[in-house]
């Protein structure tokens, strides 16, 4: 791989570059975002390798963090542009005006990553700890879980995954809205992501490490390099080969496991990098400059401006933190430089009387580069060892503080005998910033502060200030693990008990009369009734009812013949339900999860009386009802307990108390939804597209976009596993649903791929229904 070199400086921005991005049109443009709150569109020239400003807009009240750009349509030929920024707004504009197009609005903090997927879905990342997926201006869905910040964000457009990474320390991996999978193996703030291929992903973080993953959750290389946080990672034409940007200082190249090329720049912080078409590398720095680098000599800058962007370079201070242990005169003089260099980017430190610089190897012109003077922290900050007086007060240090989310530079003063934790509480209170930064701050005042005795350091109550044993953290800060809560039989308060399988045949029965305005020449579309499952032969339910009573072993569950049959009297839907009924049946609900299931059976269709409904479904027991039901669809439930469960959700759809429920507790719902699935056992199959299709009727009657989808998504997942005929055909009922006279949950549809699913779903013959289905639903996805 030939080496690196500069081919243009991008002079314009009055503060850092925080964001860069590749823009459509004008081919090779270059769109910039700073600190100074605008945005800038570059354009090369014709006549020679540098690149010229275009337009530059104002459109935020704050800081530029992130920028991404939607692809052309028939409307917007030449694209996009979209900035987020501290001020909590997304802006969108194109290169024809400076005036925002629009903005997308619900962040509660700073906007801080943005990415693009296929059909213009847009997904952002923010200081509010959310991520947020929009489509056509419109908010779809918000992921929530991370404990932290989600700095860094991306698109696995072909799977329909979704990737966030975080202050937490982890990356979660999102389909359909659910977290598929945390990875953790990071051990600081993640900062960056970029997609590698179909089934890998690059991260970032502050640890100064970049890890390659995959998506089974793997990770499958570390790559060490960096000497301080990693800011960016963006893939080169190679998916072994990438770039990377950070705060050393430095941008490196790296080919498979190696870091081929170093290249350090005159700023302190190197914050976001982007690959052009051509390979050329596109960098934003600290300085306010953001610099094009290329491996094509006819490219290159000038001889004069490489010159000087060396002697640049080579006038940095550089702080290495390390200085201050070492004597100068143990490093080497300046003959050591005659000595051939072991690989490109090596670094040596050289006393040259009593300055230390530090120069790195150049292997393609063989020879040492400058690249700065070194000092350490105490020089830097307080070189005379005297005090600094910081608002009327003497301090040891008074350090400049560069915020991690755009703030700009605050000065932090610091005594050697304070605890560093409780001058950074102090620091954060002052500033009014987030808690999220105190062990950051804390952490770097005890790398700076090279003066202060960590061993004698004094402490406040039992606290640790150096391991943080004892110490105040704020609640999910700090940890890479996530809490799992052990759910237990709300009725028994027992744990899970897994006997033999079971089935039962159900028998289905379309109920409800809502009804919605419009048509369509649709067989299927709109599905305006619920599906319910009703049961058969309450003669059989009642012997097997009696049969497992005796088996309930103690005694202690064990209720009397006439609570038996009185219970067993609700599977008569003319049966209204009475207290002594339900009672019994709440105490039979008790009974071991291995004889359960025949009172399962006679809880799913008591649910559709209203008396029962308003018991289990009121605002007191429906927490603990829906908890109980939940608990039965975990995979390794009882099969039978599983399907009956299922079906109990599915027959409360017919229930208003019913439908608030499943609405109001939709995310959790559709999570064991998809844990249930995949279940070769065709009426569990049956029973999840069932409730599938029952949610799509209530969304019908309610319009929620981001319900929607949730649950398009989620289809997106159910097609790969489910095999019955007939449950198909209830999917594709629901798909037809959802996107009936609904453009925005058509889009998406198509940008998941379900067009494809449905045009498989043409060639099933067995029900013939299923294919014609899958024809009505063909023609509403083009």
């Amino acid at each position: 791989m030939a080496s690196y070199k500069l081919r243009c400086n991008l002079i314009g921005h009055s503060m850092d570059v925080r964001a860069i991005a590749l823009g459509y049109l004008p081919e090779d443009s270059i769109i910039t975002g700073s600190r100074d709150r605008s945005a800038k569109i570059w354009v090369p020239n014709e006549d020679d390798s540098s690149y010229t400003e275009f337009m530059s807009t104002v459109n935020h009240s704050n800081f530029v963090s992130a920028i991404c750009v939607l692809p052309p349509t028939d409307e917007y030929p030449k694209g996009i542009i979209l900035t987020g920024s501290n001020d909590r707004v997304i802006c969108a504009f194109t290169i024809d005006s400076s005036t925002p197009l629009y903005q997308l609005i619900g962040h509660t903090n700073t906007v801080c990553a943005l990415a693009v997927g296929k059909f213009g879905t847009v997904l952002s990342g923010s200081w509010d700890q959310t991520a947020k997926v929009w489509l056509n201006q419109k908010l779809l869905m918000s992921l929530t879980g991370h404990a932290a910040a989600v700095w860094a964000v991306a698109i696995m457009s072909e799977q329909g995954l979704i990737l966030t990474g975080s202050a937490d320390k982890t990356i979660r991996m999102w389909k359909a809205g659910n977290c598929e999978k945390i990875f953790t193996g990071h051990t600081d703030c993640v900062r960056g992501l970029t997609v590698v291929s179909s089934t890998e992903f690059l991260s970032c973080a502050n640890d100064a490490t970049i890890r390659r993953w995959n998506i089974t959750g793997d990770c499958t290389q570390t790559y060490y390099g960096h000497t301080n946080f990693v800011y960016g990672v963006a893939l080169l034409q190679n998916s072994d080969n990438f770039v990377s940007v950070g705060e050393d200082r430095t941008v490196r190249v790296w080919k498979k496991s190696e870091n081929v090329q170093t290249i350090r720049l005159p700023a302190q912080s190197v914050w976001c990098v982007t690959v052009l078409k051509n390979g050329d590398i596109a960098v934003g720095a600290s300085d306010g400059i953001a610099r094009i680098f290329t491996t094509r000599a006819q490219d290159q800058a000038s001889p004069e401006l490489l010159c000087a962007f060396e002697e640049e370079v080579s006038k940095s201070t550089i702080n290495t933190g390390e200085i201050g242990d070492l004597k100068v005169s143990d490093l080497p003089g300046k003959a050591a430089l005659f000595e051939r260099g072991k690989r490109d980017g090596q670094t040596k430190m050289v006393r040259d009387g009593d300055v230390v610089t530090l120069h790195q190897w150049n292997e393609e012109e063989t020879r040492w580069i400058k690249v700065g003077d070194v000092v350490g922290a105490n020089e830097t900050h307080n070189p005379s060892g005297s005090k600094t007086v910081f608002e009327g007060k003497e301090y040891d240090f008074v350090f400049s503080v560069d915020i991690e989310d755009g703030k700009p530079a605050l000065n932090l003063p610091y005594n050697v005998t304070e605890n560093p934790w409780s001058a950074a509480q102090r620091f954060i209170d002052k500033n009014e910033l987030s808690q999220l930064f105190l062990d950051q701050v804390a952490n770097f005042i005890i790398e700076n502060a090279k003066g202060v005795n960590l061993d004698s350091l004094p402490t406040q109550g039992s606290s640790d200030p150096l391991t943080g044993g004892s110490r105040y953290v704020p609640q999910g800060i700090g940890s890479s693990q996530e809490t799992v809560r052990q759910v237990s039989d709300p009725f028994t308060g027992s744990g899970r008990y897994i006997p033999s399988s079971g089935s039962l045949r159900p028998e289905i029965n379309n109920a409800g009369d809502s009804q919605v305005q419009g048509s369509r020449d649709s067989r299927y579309f709109p599905q305006v009734t619920f599906l319910t499952f009703d049961t058969s032969n309450p003669s059989a339910i009642l012997g097997k009812l009696r049969e497992f009573n005796a088996k309930t072993g103690d005694g202690e569950h064990k209720i009397e013949d006439l609570m038996l049959e009185e219970v067993c009297k609700l599977t008569n839907p003319q049966t209204e339900g009475n207290a002594f009924q339900i009672a019994g049946l709440e105490k039979m609900l008790q009974w071991p999860h291995d004889i359960l299931f025949p009172v399962l059976d006679v809880l799913r269709v008591a649910i559709k009386h209203d008396k029962v409904a308003n018991h289990f479904c009121s605002e007191h027991t429906a927490p603990q009802f829906l908890g109980y039901l939940l608990e039965h669809m975990r995979p390794t439930a009882l099969s039978a307990n599983q399907m009956l469960a299922l079906r109990t959700l599915c027959n409360m759809s017919v229930c208003p108390q019913g439908q608030k429920i499943l609405l109001s507790n939709r995310d959790s719902i559709v999570g064991h939804l998809l844990r249930v699935l995949p279940s070769n056992n065709k009426n569990i199959q049956i029973a999840v597209s069932t409730l599938f299709l029952n949610f799509s009727v209530m969304l019908l009657l309610r319009g929620d976009l981001e319900a929607k989808a949730q649950c398009v998504s989620a289809l997106a997942m159910l097609g790969q596993h489910t095999k019955d005929g007939e449950a198909i055909f209830r999917l594709l009922v629901c798909l037809g649903t959802l996107i009936h006279l609904d453009d925005d949950t058509l889009s998406l549809a198509i940008s998941l791929n379900l067009g494809n699913f449905v045009r498989d779903m043409k060639k099933v013959t067995d029900p013939g229904k299923v294919a014609l289905c899958a024809c009505d639903l063909e023609l509403l996805l083009h």
